[in-house]
């Protein structure tokens, strides 16, 4: 599981690669993600000064992607934010945990973990974008649920 932050950072990227280059002003993304606006305002900063979103103040002006949401992964912002889950910690916490010093619980997070990282690696923030897309597709037509559902459940056992 993804930290509070990164977890925030995903769903406002999702919700910004929808707007295709609009900007959007960060209390509309917070709104519309249901986070916190000044916890978004600092993490949108912090993405601002990794180069992950472009902000302009003024009329007309938000926050933009500044990268192609296909080629910014769930594990970039993780490790950008420092998430946890981009630490090698022992799960049980105990400090001597190695492959050569191993804890019970090692074997299973090593290769827990690792499936993780992987899935974190692999998904983009297009993938967020279009599932934030087929969201609000339900929303508005409540009637189309299940055939958005049949459709991305054919999908993605190709």
């Amino acid at each position: 599981m993804l930290g509070q932050a990164a977890g925030y950072a995903t769903s406002a990227l999702g919700y910004l690669a929808t707007a295709a280059g609009k900007p959007l002003l960060v209390k509309e993304i917070a709104q519309a993600c249901d986070i916190p606006a000044p916890y978004l305002a600092k993490i949108i900063n912090t993405l601002r000064h990794v180069g992950l979103v472009e902000t302009q103040r003024g009329v007309g002006g938000g926050v933009t992607l500044a990268r192609n949401p296909s080629e910014v992964s769930l594990y970039d912002i993780a490790e950008l934010l420092a998430d946890p889950i981009c630490n090698k910690r022992c799960m049980l916490g105990v400090a001597e945990c190695s492959d050569q010093r191993a804890c019970p619980a090692h074997r299973f997070w090593t290769e827990q973990r690792g499936t993780v990282i992987e899935f974190l690696k692999k998904t983009s923030i297009a993938d967020i974008a279009a599932f934030e897309t087929r969201r609000r597709s339900r929303a508005l037509n409540p009637g189309l649920a299940g055939v958005s559902l049949s459709i991305s459940a054919s999908t993605q056992k190709k």
